[in-house]
């Protein structure tokens, strides 16, 4: 339980930064808040649960053999309805100032740059945090924070820069994103989460 007491935690505040960001236009720096929100989540509690705080990541560390089969779903519940419960705080918050026009995007490109910073997301993760070769590291955390960042500014314009179902269900939820949009979140960062980590098997082995 505190695993995924955890992963609730750092999913919590990663989605209600987004919220929070976005809500309350912070514009160009809510790339650099939303990447160290995660990053300092990571550092406070990648000690207990490994610091997932996205359904994707999940799926790659345990596809990689670092994630229990018995902890893949309750991670998933814990991660989901972290950004659920952030979703309608940041709603609460900001209650009576409308989300204004769900945000709009081109479905192929979205998939494609969803994909592409999924996969590098958890291809960072499963690097600096399970590898032999960065055992004990202290920068895993900046490591995988300033990769979000990077696709945030980079791809955000395009797809929203979710990289994380989690994301996409809470900004979904807020009614920034459509159902559409939310299931490009869904589809695309699990399969780019999935290559990462076969990608890593492929290079490293078992490690």
């Amino acid at each position: 339980m505190k695993k995924y007491l955890v992963e609730f935690i750092g999913t919590f505040f990663l989605v209600f930064t987004v919220g929070m960001c976005v809500r309350g236009g912070a514009g160009p720096f809510a790339a650099i808040a939303i990447g160290f929100s995660l990053m300092v989540m990571i550092y406070a509690g990648g000690h207990v649960s490994g610091g997932h705080f996205n359904p994707a990541v999940t799926l790659a560390v345990y596809l990689r053999g670092k994630c229990d089969a018995r902890d893949v779903l309750p991670y998933w519940i814990a991660q989901f309805l972290a950004g659920l419960v952030a979703a309608l705080l940041v709603s609460f918050i900001f209650n009576g100032r409308p989300t204004g026009v769900t945000a709009s995007h081109p479905l192929i490109n979205s998939i494609i740059v969803e994909f592409l910073f999924t996969f590098a997301l958890a291809w960072v993760v499963l690097n600096s945090a399970t590898a032999k070769g960065t055992a004990g590291n202290s920068f895993y955390g900046l490591a995988i924070g300033s990769t979000v960042l990077v696709g945030a500014v980079a791809v955000g314009a395009i797809s929203g820069g979710a990289f994380n179902p989690a994301v996409g269900l809470g900004v979904f939820s807020m009614g920034l994103e459509s159902a559409q949009q939310f299931g490009v979140y869904l589809a695309s960062d699990f399969v780019g989460g999935a290559v990462a980590a076969l990608t890593y098997r492929f290079v490293n082995g078992t490690d």
